[in-house]
């Protein structure tokens, strides 16, 4: 909600906790002033404007402090007259503070102040929710760490167990290698007096000792008489 109020001959726009600067008015620091030449009121929608005010609207303020304005120069010149005329001003000025604007039933303070609980009450919400989102974050990566380390000394020790694996295959393999390179049972003997076996014998081949001259030639001779015969 705001308002358009007129004071010291001038207009001023105002809301709930904006401080104005207006024409001198006699009142104490901390005075409580009721401006009540309201032009025009504004209620989201809802706008009101005055003939020239705005019946049962009142605009209250509190007084700031007492203040004054800019210096302002005026200087005035007549050519040829020798006439030169400088003045200075400084405007005095009291700074309003505005406390509440009333129409009606309708109070914009206590717009402001159910508007600000409304605020604090979704900001705390939101923290809420914002905290709980973080401790179920916070929840899934303690969870996931837990896993990881979980697979990690698992993976150890498998790499541990394929290194006993691989060792204890080497192991058997060596042992394996070992026996075949051993003679097996029933095989032959080396050259130093030991028996091959029967496949790998070599037949040696037979001689005979050379028959007496006087055999050889009847031999002859008898092989011959019965070839004739035959």
């Amino acid at each position: 909600m705001y308002a358009v109020i007129e004071t010291g001959g001038k207009q001023y726009r105002v809301e709930v906790g904006s401080e104005i600067e207006v024409e001198y008015l006699e009142a104490e620091p901390g005075q409580t002033l009721e401006l009540d030449r309201v032009l025009l009121v504004a209620d989201g929608d809802d706008t009101t404007v005055g003939r020239p005010i705005v019946d049962a609207a009142r605009v209250s303020a509190s007084v700031v402090r007492q203040d004054r304005g800019d210096k302002v120069v005026v200087f005035k010149y007549r050519p040829k007259a020798r006439s030169r005329v400088k003045h200075g001003h400084r405007q005095e000025l009291t700074v309003l503070r505005v406390a509440d604007i009333v129409y009606g039933d309708r109070s914009a303070r206590q717009q402001a102040e159910l508007a600000q609980s409304e605020r604090e009450r979704s900001e705390a919400a939101a923290a809420e929710e914002a905290a709980q989102r973080a401790a179920a974050d916070r929840a899934l990566a303690d969870q996931l760490a837990q896993r990881r380390t979980a697979g990690e000394s698992a993976g150890t020790e498998g790499a541990a167990g394929a290194e006993k694996a691989e060792a204890r295959s080497k192991a058997e393999a060596g042992s394996t290698a070992e026996a075949g390179s051993k003679p097996a049972r029933g095989s032959a003997r080396t050259s130093s007096g030991a028996s091959k076996p029967a496949s790998t014998r070599a037949r040696a081949p037979r001689t005979q000792a050379p028959a007496p001259e006087g055999e050889s030639k009847s031999r002859s001779r008898g092989t011959g008489g019965t070839r004739k015969d035959s």
